[in-house]
């Protein structure tokens, strides 16, 4: 158990948070939750030590070992793969390296007999004679293959890198285990893996996720931090927001009939308070007023940007035909002679963990590529915008935001675009800033403000919902909805696909697999996923 006493954190005047009491128990998984900048990421940083808090104290039950999902992609690169899982419970490592260093010396004495001894009855109560298979389990389990258990952390790309850390702090079953964002970089069979392992985890789980989905699936409770506290809530995130939501709802109800009595009293008084005959009356009412408190009702700190794609004309039946197109990166043929048209009411997700594959296959659609063979061909009645995984170059200028937008508004003046940008949390001169500071977060909203200026009816998205906190990616997905026009996309958010996409595309080395379905459907279908295992 993991206990916070009276935590305060202060940064100057403001108050990050103030007076936090939770316990965080035995086998129960807890989702946090907040807006951008709320302090979960912080909050998670005080419970491993990282970070003292102003005022209060973190207390873990004794003899309980705490284990976190590091951050830091490089800080491994010298450790073997396995020696990296493996340093995850560091005590246990410690004890292999100091038995290999023992057992390596040429004179052995009786002082080293001694030491080994203990060191080898501390390793079998840890398990220790398991420890390579154990790790090696979670990174099979994590879609790493075997051959790279053995190989240096900086010989993995940063997407298997992320995935050894994970395994790191999932190994050795800790019994308090912290994950800030796990599912970031993951391809979606790592994300089902993980889901199933956390879903099994006995002891304590605190995480921190922008995928609704995964809330949902396996989180027992909800921390949400609003206004510098924290409330619990016993259930998962869905839980959460309908129960908040139906609160809000009575509290207004109940505020409208006070609202209606309020009203009615007063027209009483102000009818008869000259009346003699019903002065009486009018003084019972006038004291009956006093007494009706409205119920204050304080909104939440979260915000919401206004996200809403209007096409400028209506998508006509010829939508898109791509026809054989291949091309090779870097000695890689990425796309091989692919195929496929887009009718006027699709909306295709692209899934799968080859990534690279709808990356380039968006990059040419929007004629920022030219493919090697095959060609592909818009119909006369579109118009697109394309949303990079990749926006590095969008934003390497020194242009303030206004004069980035300007170019794709449709009124050339600086007060539209400030007003469009207030409408994305962008307030007061936060549009003077230059786009080259932007957080990943603004940049992705003034990249949505530019795709909405431009009045598209088929829009090309590449993970668009990377850096956006729950509040924007609910937006996103509301806007994407109810989009009149033709979507492709790509996206590590199940809820996201979901409720988007009315078709899916799996574009692997080996073949394509194209189905209209939704997603649910086509991740639980067996033939779909004999399909897949055949062309992986």
């Amino acid at each position: 158990m993991i206990s916070v006493n009276n935590v305060t954190l202060r940064f100057g005047k403001k108050a990050l948070f103030e007076d936090v009491n939770i316990k965080f128990t035995e086998g129960e998984c807890y989702g946090l939750i907040g807006a951008n900048g709320a302090g979960k990421s912080t909050f998670l940083k005080i419970l491993t030590g990282q970070l003292e808090p102003s005022r209060g104290d973190v207390t873990i039950t004794k003899g309980q070992r705490l284990s976190f999902l590091e951050q830091d992609h490089f800080k491994y690169d010298d450790f073997p793969v396995l020696d990296t899982v493996i340093m995850g419970n560091q005590r246990l490592y410690d004890i292999m390296k100091e038995k290999d260093a023992i057992y390596s010396k040429e004179d052995f004495s009786d002082e080293d007999g001694i030491r080994a001894s203990e060191l080898e009855a501390e390793f079998a109560t840890m398990n220790g004679w398991e420890a390579e298979s154990d790790a090696a389990t979670l990174l099979n389990g994590l879609n790493i293959d075997t051959e790279l258990h053995y190989k240096q952390m900086s010989e993995l790309p940063a997407s298997d890198k992320v995935k050894v850390l994970l395994a790191r702090a999932l190994f050795g079953n800790p019994d308090i285990l912290l994950l800030d964002e796990p599912t970031n970089h993951l391809d979606l069979d790592a994300i089902r893996w993980l889901e199933e392992f956390l879903i099994n985890f006995d002891n304590t789980i605190i995480v921190v996720s922008h995928d609704r989905y995964f809330l949902n699936k396996v989180c027992t409770h909800t921390v949400d931090i609003d206004y510098s506290k924290m409330q619990l809530y016993a259930g998962n995130y869905d839980f959460w927001y309908e129960s908040s939501q139906l609160m809000i709802k009575q509290m207004k109800e109940a505020n409208k009939k006070k609202e209606e009595k309020i009203k009615e009293l007063q027209e009483f008084i102000q009818r008869f308070s000259a009346n003699a005959s019903k002065s009486k009356q009018a003084t019972s009412r006038k004291r009956a007023l006093e007494k009706i408190e409205l119920d204050t009702l304080r909104p939440s700190s979260r915000k919401y940007p206004y996200i809403d794609f209007k096409p400028n004309r209506e998508i006509g039946n010829e939508v898109l035909t791509v026809s054989n197109l291949s091309k090779t990166i870097d000695g890689e043929k990425v796309l091989d002679n692919l195929s496929f048209t887009v009718g006027h009411d699709d909306k295709i997700a692209f899934v799968g963990s080859y990534t690279i594959a709808a990356t380039t296959l968006f990059q040419i659609l929007s004629g920022k590529m030219e493919p090697d063979e095959g060609d592909y061909k818009w119909g006369i009645t579109t118009s697109q915008a394309y949303f990079p995984k990749d926006n590095t170059e969008d934003f390497a200028g020194t242009d303030t935001i206004v004069d980035w937008l300007m170019p794709y508004s449709p009124e050339k003046d600086a007060t539209y675009v400030r007003g469009f940008l207030g409408r994305m949390l962008f307030s007061g001169d936060d549009g003077l800033k230059k786009v080259n500071v932007l957080s990943g977060g603004e940049k992705v909203r003034v990249m949505l403000s530019k795709m909405m200026m431009l009045g598209a009816n088929a829009l090309l998205m590449d993970e668009p919902t990377n850096h956006l906190d729950m509040e924007s990616i609910t937006s996103l997905n509301n806007g994407l909805i109810k989009f009149p026009g033709i979507v492709l996309f790509t996206s590590q958010d199940h809820q996201f696909i979901q409720t988007i996409a009315n078709r899916i595309i799996e574009i692997t080395p080996n073949g394509v697999i194209d189905k209209t379905t939704t997603y649910d459907e086509y991740l639980d279908s067996d033939e779909m996923a004999r399909k897949r295992q055949a062309l992986s």
